[in-house]
Protein backbone atom coordinates (compact mmCIF):
# COMPACT_ATOMS: atom_id res chain seq x y z
CA UNK A 1 0.00 0.00 0.00
CA UNK A 2 3.17 2.20 0.90
CA UNK A 3 3.95 2.31 -2.93
CA UNK A 4 -0.23 3.52 -3.88
CA UNK A 5 0.54 6.39 -1.49
CA UNK A 6 4.13 7.01 -3.21
CA UNK A 7 2.78 7.18 -6.16
CA UNK A 8 -0.11 9.38 -5.41
CA UNK A 9 2.51 11.50 -4.27
CA UNK A 10 4.02 11.87 -7.50
CA UNK A 11 1.10 12.34 -9.51
CA UNK A 12 -0.13 14.92 -7.18
CA UNK A 13 3.49 16.67 -5.92
CA UNK A 14 1.92 16.80 -2.18
CA UNK A 15 4.56 14.82 0.02
CA UNK A 16 2.98 12.18 1.85
CA UNK A 17 3.44 14.40 5.17
CA UNK A 18 1.88 17.76 3.66
CA UNK A 19 -1.16 15.31 2.27
CA UNK A 20 -1.71 14.04 5.78
CA UNK A 21 -1.37 17.31 7.47
CA UNK A 22 -4.64 17.78 7.78
CA UNK A 23 -4.68 15.07 11.25
CA UNK A 24 -2.05 17.62 12.90
CA UNK A 25 -5.37 20.09 13.92
CA UNK A 26 -8.83 18.98 14.15
CA UNK A 27 -10.26 21.45 11.77
CA UNK A 28 -13.87 20.46 12.72
CA UNK A 29 -13.01 21.71 15.86
CA UNK A 30 -11.39 25.30 14.35
CA UNK A 31 -13.42 26.02 11.89
CA UNK A 32 -17.19 24.14 12.66
CA UNK A 33 -19.90 22.38 10.69
CA UNK A 34 -21.04 25.39 9.41
CA UNK A 35 -18.11 26.55 7.09
CA UNK A 36 -17.97 22.45 5.66
CA UNK A 37 -21.77 23.08 4.54
CA UNK A 38 -20.93 26.14 2.85
CA UNK A 39 -17.73 24.83 1.18
CA UNK A 40 -19.18 21.84 -0.20
CA UNK A 41 -21.95 24.16 -1.32
CA UNK A 42 -20.05 26.35 -3.23
CA UNK A 43 -18.06 23.78 -4.39
CA UNK A 44 -20.67 21.52 -6.18
CA UNK A 45 -22.68 24.52 -6.89
CA UNK A 46 -19.91 25.22 -9.23
CA UNK A 47 -19.50 21.84 -10.50
CA UNK A 48 -23.44 21.72 -11.88
CA UNK A 49 -22.93 25.00 -13.25
CA UNK A 50 -19.62 23.59 -14.83
CA UNK A 51 -20.02 24.84 -18.80
CA UNK A 52 -18.46 21.51 -19.97
CA UNK A 53 -20.98 18.58 -20.23
CA UNK A 54 -18.39 16.04 -20.34
CA UNK A 55 -17.92 16.75 -16.48
CA UNK A 56 -21.31 18.09 -15.09
CA UNK A 57 -22.58 14.21 -16.67
CA UNK A 58 -20.15 12.57 -13.98
CA UNK A 59 -22.69 13.89 -11.90
CA UNK A 60 -26.20 13.78 -13.71
CA UNK A 61 -27.58 10.75 -11.81
CA UNK A 62 -26.82 12.65 -8.05
CA UNK A 63 -28.94 15.04 -6.24
CA UNK A 64 -26.87 18.14 -6.15
CA UNK A 65 -28.78 18.36 -2.53
CA UNK A 66 -26.98 14.69 -1.50
CA UNK A 67 -23.82 15.24 -3.40
CA UNK A 68 -23.23 18.65 -1.09
CA UNK A 69 -24.35 16.65 2.45
CA UNK A 70 -22.63 13.43 1.29
CA UNK A 71 -19.60 15.70 0.84
CA UNK A 72 -19.93 18.23 4.10
CA UNK A 73 -20.49 15.17 6.24
CA UNK A 74 -17.62 13.41 4.73
CA UNK A 75 -15.16 16.38 5.26
CA UNK A 76 -16.29 17.38 8.70
CA UNK A 77 -16.20 12.90 9.50
CA UNK A 78 -12.48 12.99 8.29
CA UNK A 79 -11.23 16.57 9.57
CA UNK A 80 -12.16 15.67 13.26
CA UNK A 81 -16.02 15.95 13.64
CA UNK A 82 -18.40 13.60 14.32
CA UNK A 83 -19.05 10.35 12.59
CA UNK A 84 -21.87 11.98 10.39
CA UNK A 85 -21.05 10.15 7.69
CA UNK A 86 -20.73 6.86 8.30
CA UNK A 87 -23.96 7.05 11.07
CA UNK A 88 -26.10 7.60 7.53
CA UNK A 89 -24.42 5.56 5.06
CA UNK A 90 -21.95 3.28 6.70
CA UNK A 91 -18.03 3.57 5.96
CA UNK A 92 -17.10 6.05 3.66
CA UNK A 93 -14.86 3.52 1.16
CA UNK A 94 -13.88 6.30 -1.15
CA UNK A 95 -12.87 3.81 -3.44
CA UNK A 96 -15.54 2.04 -3.82
CA UNK A 97 -18.15 4.89 -4.09
CA UNK A 98 -16.50 6.52 -6.87
CA UNK A 99 -15.91 3.03 -8.88
CA UNK A 100 -18.69 3.85 -11.08
CA UNK A 101 -17.02 7.55 -11.89
CA UNK A 102 -15.08 8.06 -14.74
CA UNK A 103 -11.84 9.28 -11.72
CA UNK A 104 -9.55 10.20 -14.97
CA UNK A 105 -6.26 12.90 -15.04
CA UNK A 106 -8.74 15.41 -16.31
CA UNK A 107 -11.76 14.86 -14.50
CA UNK A 108 -9.93 14.88 -11.43
CA UNK A 109 -8.05 18.28 -12.34
CA UNK A 110 -11.34 19.91 -12.86
CA UNK A 111 -13.10 18.47 -9.69
CA UNK A 112 -9.36 20.02 -8.12
CA UNK A 113 -9.96 23.41 -10.16
CA UNK A 114 -13.57 23.84 -8.00
CA UNK A 115 -12.58 22.81 -4.93
CA UNK A 116 -9.77 25.55 -5.02
CA UNK A 117 -12.07 28.34 -6.36
CA UNK A 118 -14.89 27.27 -3.41
CA UNK A 119 -12.00 26.78 -0.85
CA UNK A 120 -10.73 30.22 -2.02
CA UNK A 121 -14.52 32.05 -1.59
CA UNK A 122 -15.03 30.94 2.04
CA UNK A 123 -13.52 33.59 3.79
CA UNK A 124 -14.50 31.88 7.28
CA UNK A 125 -11.26 29.28 5.97
CA UNK A 126 -7.87 30.33 7.19
CA UNK A 127 -4.91 30.31 5.02
CA UNK A 128 -3.08 27.22 6.53
CA UNK A 129 -6.48 25.24 7.05
CA UNK A 130 -7.07 26.10 3.39
CA UNK A 131 -3.37 25.13 2.30
CA UNK A 132 -3.30 21.58 4.47
CA UNK A 133 -7.05 20.78 3.04
CA UNK A 134 -6.03 21.41 -0.53
CA UNK A 135 -2.92 19.43 0.00
CA UNK A 136 -5.39 16.43 1.21
CA UNK A 137 -7.14 16.85 -2.33
CA UNK A 138 -4.76 17.03 -4.31
CA UNK A 139 -3.49 13.69 -3.24
CA UNK A 140 -6.53 11.82 -2.39
CA UNK A 141 -7.53 12.89 -6.21
CA UNK A 142 -4.65 11.05 -7.08
CA UNK A 143 -4.61 7.87 -5.36
CA UNK A 144 -8.36 7.29 -6.79
CA UNK A 145 -6.91 8.09 -9.98
CA UNK A 146 -4.28 5.61 -9.63
CA UNK A 147 -6.89 2.93 -8.31
CA UNK A 148 -9.29 3.72 -10.91
CA UNK A 149 -6.95 2.78 -13.85
CA UNK A 150 -5.41 -0.08 -11.71
CA UNK A 151 -9.28 -1.23 -11.14
CA UNK A 152 -9.61 -0.70 -14.90
CA UNK A 153 -7.04 -2.67 -16.18
CA UNK A 154 -7.89 -5.60 -13.54
CA UNK A 155 -11.43 -5.22 -15.59
CA UNK A 156 -9.53 -5.51 -18.83
CA UNK A 157 -7.83 -8.64 -17.65
CA UNK A 158 -10.09 -10.52 -15.34
CA UNK A 159 -13.32 -9.64 -17.39
CA UNK A 160 -15.96 -7.74 -15.43
CA UNK A 161 -18.29 -10.74 -14.52
CA UNK A 162 -15.18 -13.45 -14.51
CA UNK A 163 -13.01 -14.83 -11.14
CA UNK A 164 -9.70 -15.96 -10.93
CA UNK A 165 -7.32 -16.97 -8.58
CA UNK A 166 -6.21 -13.55 -7.65
CA UNK A 167 -9.31 -11.74 -7.99
CA UNK A 168 -12.78 -11.68 -6.38
CA UNK A 169 -15.04 -9.76 -8.12
CA UNK A 170 -17.55 -8.54 -5.71
CA UNK A 171 -19.84 -6.39 -7.29
CA UNK A 172 -18.00 -4.28 -9.37
CA UNK A 173 -15.05 -4.03 -7.16
CA UNK A 174 -12.27 -6.42 -6.59
CA UNK A 175 -9.69 -7.50 -4.69
CA UNK A 176 -6.70 -8.95 -6.17
CA UNK A 177 -2.57 -8.78 -6.72
CA UNK A 178 -1.55 -5.21 -7.39
CA UNK A 179 2.06 -5.77 -7.13
CA UNK A 180 3.48 -9.07 -6.46
CA UNK A 181 3.83 -9.94 -2.79
CA UNK A 182 1.43 -11.06 -0.03
CA UNK A 183 -0.64 -8.09 -0.05
CA UNK A 184 -4.05 -7.38 -1.84
CA UNK A 185 -5.89 -4.20 -1.41
CA UNK A 186 -9.64 -4.52 -0.04
CA UNK A 187 -10.92 -1.59 -2.65
CA UNK A 188 -13.85 -1.46 -0.60
CA UNK A 189 -12.22 0.43 2.15
CA UNK A 190 -9.31 1.39 0.75
CA UNK A 191 -7.26 -0.51 3.24
CA UNK A 192 -4.22 -3.34 2.66
CA UNK A 193 -4.81 -6.89 4.05
CA UNK A 194 -1.72 -9.24 4.96
CA UNK A 195 -2.26 -12.45 3.39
Amino acid sequence: MQWLQQKASEWSGVKQSDAFAIDETNLFEKLGLQTFINLSTDFYNRVYDDEEEWFRSIFANSKKEDAIRNQYEFFAQRMGGPPLFSQRRGHPALIGRHRPFPVTHQAAERWLSHMQLALDSVTDIDTDSKTKMMNFFRHIASFCVLMNEIIGQQDLCYGQSKMSKSSTTLGRIHWGHIVGGDQRVDFRTVKTVHI
